[in-house]
């Protein structure tokens, strides 16, 4: 329990103190209930563990299965509509956010629900589904659909999920990204596209400046690539775009 207050604590500033924590965090009443009805399920009272999942899912707004296996210091913020499977498996120093489903694929009872190791971060409506591994220290995005494996140390996001880019090495509250989503320097495709067709013009434009310019002294136009040279125009009239 005193590492979960001191994981809230740390990675919340808006918690101010461990009654605090103790009385109004759902997520951590969440991880409690779930180290119940855990201990419960593994000892054979399977009805029971239910029993107290179900109550935790009712209080807080948080569906763990009592199957699922959660590692030390996971901090779920704000909590509301978080689901985690039967054989959904949570490494140390996780992060998960409203909204985030570790879901399964497939109808069968074997492993069907995903891997998260050590310090991953999953953004807010982030939906994890199928039975791979996310990797040390990765970041899901906000709202990301994530279908197949994430390697360590790796940013993604989007629908199906794809890479952005390599993230921190290990979990430090410095490098920590809320939502699981770089608030800075996003890649962003539109803004990329647009710039590099503002500096496609602005070459156009400056090419058409030396050809007048060429042109204006009486010099013969000429082109690159062995494309046939154009008569100078005559001095005083302007190029048109035919010539």
């Amino acid at each position: 329990m005193r590492e979960d207050i001191d994981t809230v604590l740390r990675l919340d500033p808006a918690a101010r103190s461990r009654l605090e924590v103790i009385l109004c965090y759902p997520g951590f009443h969440a991880v409690l209930c779930h180290r119940l009805a855990h201990w419960l399920w593994g000892h054979g009272w399977l009805v029971l563990g239910r029993f107290v999942s179900n109550l935790g899912r009712i209080l807080t707004g948080v569906e763990i299965h009592p199957g699922a296996t959660l590692g030390h210091r996971l901090f779920i913020d704000h909590g509301a509509g978080v689901v985690i499977g039967e054989t959904a498996e949570i490494g140390d120093d996780v992060t998960l956010y409203q909204g985030v489903t570790l879901g399964g694929t497939t109808l069968g009872r074997g492993k069907r629900h995903p891997t998260l190791e050590d310090g991953v971060i999953v953004g807010a409506g982030a939906k994890v589904l199928g039975s791979f591994s996310v990797g040390r220290a990765a970041r899901i995005g906000a709202n990301a659909v994530v279908l197949h494996a994430v390697a360590a140390s790796t940013h993604v996001a989007g629908i199906p999920a794809k890479p952005l880019g390599v993230a921190v090495e290990a979990p430090r509250a410095k490098d920590f990204l809320p939502y699981g989503t770089p608030c800075e320097d996003l890649p962003d495709p539109v803004a990329r596209c647009v710039a590099g067709l503002m500096d496609e013009v602005a070459n156009l434009q400056k090419r058409l400046a030396e050809l007048e310019s060429r042109a204006d002294n009486g010099s013969v136009v000429s082109f690159p690539d062995g494309e046939p040279a154009v008569p100078a125009r005559p001095r005083g009239r302007r190029l048109d775009v035919g010539e």
